[in-house]
């Protein structure tokens, strides 16, 4: 008869007919073809006087008997887990070769936020942030705010880079108030890469995808020290939030937004990209295109890209600072 549980389980069958074994001292051999489990796990033996009969082992002899074989696996599996850990705990301090075991894949924005959380309030030099757009919202200005607080407290220090448009932000203006101004620095550009966060220069986070809801946290050395080189360069490019914009030529009529956008018109780029380079969106950078044909008296926009490059708005050899 197959029996429909393990070796060390007793069905209820073989419970009922163990406890009629003790109350009278023995069951009938035949009796036992309902719960074959009672001879396998050694709980009744043969009457030396009847081989007709099985004898009950007394609940505490048996109960030694199962447990001898479980406490020995128990001690295998410790001695073996103390093995593993003395052999490979001192190769935890060695660093790895292979920058795959250096990036971590974080799906959802949950594991995002919690990640950076957690760095941010172990962190204790330095935080840099890239945030590309001009658009800070109330809900992630607040989530900044704690993180840099906590990583404050440790004693680090902030520099934030933002878009020109994130000027005129209430909650970047808001989250100003609140930071210590001794332990923040803030520098905006006209244009900036992808997010990019950098804590203590051990750990980065860029976005994995267009959504920003997957990220990478990199903590591979050489990787590390390649995008704080680039955070470095867009930082010397920026103007100090408590610095004006530099001014355009007294001959335009245009703004310093404006002429940034001017540039890139004359690079060929599209509205649609020239709009997401500049962190703000497509219906106002058209605007401020429709503003530059006025100023500058063009009939189309090919007469305007002509126009750009003979009023010497836009400088063809050379990015100037933002």
């Amino acid at each position: 008869m197959t029996h429909p549980h393990g070796d060390r389980e007793l069905c209820d069958e073989a419970l009922r007919l163990y406890s009629e074994a003790l109350r009278d001292g023995g069951i009938s051999r035949d009796a036992l073809t309902a719960a074959p489990c009672l001879m396998g796990m050694a709980l009744l033996h043969p009457d030396p006087m009847d081989a007709s009969v099985l004898r009950p082992v007394p609940p505490s002899a048996a109960l030694a008997h199962l447990l001898l074989p479980i406490t020995r696996e128990i001690h295998e599996r410790v001695r073996l887990t103390t093995a593993l850990a003395d052999s490979l705990a001192p190769l935890t301090a060695v660093p790895s070769g292979d920058p795959n075991l250096s990036i971590t894949v974080l799906e959802g924005m949950p594991l995002i936020v919690s990640v950076l959380s957690e760095s941010s309030a172990a962190a204790t030099s330095e935080i840099l942030t890239a945030q590309p757009g001009g658009n800070r919202t109330k809900t992630s200005m607040e989530q900044g705010l704690r993180n840099a607080l906590a990583a404050i407290e440790r004693g680090a220090r902030l520099r934030h880079i933002y878009q020109h448009p994130a000027r005129y932000n209430p909650n970047l203006k808001d989250y100003m108030t609140r930071v210590p101004a001794d332990r923040l620095e803030v520098r905006t550009v006209e244009q900036t890469v992808e997010r990019l966060i950098i804590i203590d220069r051990e750990m980065a986070l860029i976005p994995a995808d267009a959504e920003r809801t997957t990220a990478l946290e990199i903590r591979h050395p050489a990787l590390v020290t390649y995008l704080v080189q680039v955070y470095d360069v867009l930082w010397a490019q920026g103007t100090p939030l408590t610095e004006h914009l530099p001014a355009t030529s007294p001959r335009t009529q245009v703004t310093p937004v404006q002429q940034s956008i001017a540039r890139l018109l004359v690079e060929g780029t599209t509205d649609e990209a020239v709009a997401r380079r500049m962190g703000i969106s497509v219906r106002t950078c058209r605007a401020h295109i429709a503003k530059l044909m006025h100023a500058l008296n063009a009939s189309s926009r090919t007469h305007l890209g002509a126009l750009l490059v003979q009023s010497g708005l836009v400088n063809t050899g050379a990015n100037p600072r933002s």
